[in-house]
């Protein structure tokens, strides 16, 4: 015998309370309950206003990438190399104390229209600076990977925030049924501090966590299809077991109405059915030309891992998933953007990684017409100071450093802040972490301080109590 098709919704609304609960956020989400829902006459979505963009790629460097040998140029450096202009206590955050001001080893040069400074570690990136509008006086307020790398994907230095991600898949649902609204690609070499903290859900939702696809494992996505060795586990045996897990779903739900990890579990499980027939699609490149592959670096050793996760990027926004995190660098001392040890020597290598795939990807979503409906954002959690570390590293600073956004809704060519002329802290226009979470959602058409969750009798936002549009760098 056959058992019935027990679909999602039937099991959620038979479970009792969370059943109801779960129902109703479906049919909120689903714009066919009370409650807030996209203006059907905004044909990019939005949840508050119109939005500009439909998606966004977000580009960590893990790590805290160094700003005066990257994008911000400061001159003053050469003026005061080797003089002991620094602190005199050590800083908290500080690894060791302040060493003597350090010229960048590396030259800069002015590009494009906008005469943007770009140091010879990003030739190819500096080609498409007209692109980007940069905030040049980010701050944050921690000068530790973990809290910082919390900080800018949650808003908040603790752990338990939603990131992000998450608040946006939460808040505008998603775009298609067949993939993740939130996908990470993580560095093959290991996970960024706090692991999986900085992708959590936090207290909204759980199903609205990151994905995390991990492009350096034989299987990127585990479990969507069974092992070889399981070949029984199709047809009649796929439906018996959705039958029974079903009716396991229904009992767990009555006894714990308030835990979403059960609306969570049965959604894996659906969409995980729903990858079968488009996971391969969308991370198999076979399909790309040999053009698109030489663009991104994937036939070099030194890019094609950061080269296929960035095609990838492109492959999964143009397929409907809406916010896609591509990870440069592991957590720990070496391989990333915390070079304590010796800037000439570290920096290179991993700003050659990532610097062609990152150009080609803005020049590829420009050319398939993407860039007009999606947000690129290039983010690192602090940066990193003018002042020498065990003789040629720089140590943490999370008193200034560089973010830029391109595409959709952003003033291109145009820069926003100043630091000092040392690099050191801001000293024009600053933009904080949360600013920066203001402006991306609301060229997702979110108003901040609109977007809440109420937990612990508290109505829990983005972020926080804090953060403006920064208006400056949108069209």
């Amino acid at each position: 015998m056959t058992p019935p098709d027990l679909s999602r919704r039937a099991f959620l609304s038979a479970g009792g309370g969370f059943g109801g609960l779960a129902l109703a956020h479906l049919l909120v989400r689903d714009g066919r309950a009370d409650g807030p829902a996209p203006d059907p006459s905004w044909p990019l979505g939005g949840l508050h206003h119109p939005a500009r963009a439909r998606r966004v790629i977000q580009l960590f460097m893990n790590g805290g990438a160094s700003p005066m040998d990257t994008f911000d140029h400061k001159p003053a450096l050469e003026k005061h190399d080797g003089e002991a202009l620094g602190p005199k206590e050590k800083p908290e955050g500080f690894t060791t104390p302040a060493g003597n001001v350090m010229k960048s080893p590396f030259a800069f040069a002015r590009h494009g229209a906008s005469g943007r400074w770009v140091s010879e570690v990003f030739p190819c990136q500096a080609r498409e600076v007209d692109r980007m509008a940069f905030l040049m006086a980010m701050r944050t307020t921690t000068n530790v990977h973990g809290p910082a790398s919390y900080k800018m994907n949650t808003g908040f230095q603790l752990p338990g925030f939603p990131c992000m991600g998450a608040w946006v898949s939460w808040g505008l649902g998603r775009i298609v049924d067949d993939l993740p609204e939130f996908v990470v690609l993580p560095d093959p070499r290991g996970l960024p501090y706090n692991q999986k903290g900085n992708f959590s859900a936090g207290f909204l939702p759980a199903r609205h966590q990151g994905t995390v696809v991990d492009l350096g494992r034989p299987v990127p996505i585990p479990d969507a299809f069974a092992a070889p060795e399981f070949a029984f586990a199709s047809g009649d045996a796929d439906r018996d077991t959705l039958a029974l897990v079903g009716r396991l779903n229904q009992r767990h739900a009555a006894a714990r109405p308030f835990d979403s990890r059960l609306e969570a579990r049965i959604a894996a499980g659906e969409l995980a059915a729903r990858l079968q027939l488009t996971a391969p699609a969308t991370f198999d490149l076979a399909g790309e030309s040999a053009a698109t592959l030489a663009a991104y670096g994937v036939a070099r050793p030194e890019t094609a891992d950061f080269g296929k996760r960035c095609l990838v990027a492109r492959r999964l926004v143009e397929r409907g998933t809406r916010f896609v995190q591509v990870w440069s660098g592991p957590q720990g001392a070496v391989n990333n953007w915390d070079n304590h040890g010796s800037i000439p020597k570290e920096l290179p290598p991993i700003a050659t990684s990532v610097d062609q795939p990152i150009a080609a990807l803005l020049a590829d979503l420009a050319d398939r017409g993407l860039l007009s409906d999606t947000l690129v954002v290039w983010t690192t959690e602090f940066g990193r100071t003018p002042f020498a570390q065990n003789g040629q590293g720089r140590d943490h600073n999370g008193g200034t450093f560089v973010t830029w956004l391109a595409g959709a809704g952003v003033k291109a060519g145009v820069a926003h802040g100043e630091s000092d002329e040392l690099g050191y802290q801001t000293a024009s226009d600053a933009t904080t972490v949360h600013d920066l979470h203001a402006t991306i959602l609301h060229v997702l058409g979110i108003d901040h301080t609109r977007l809440t969750f109420r937990t612990s009798g508290i109505d829990r936002r983005l972020t926080d109590v804090h953060g403006r549009v920064v208006r400056e760098i949108l069209a």
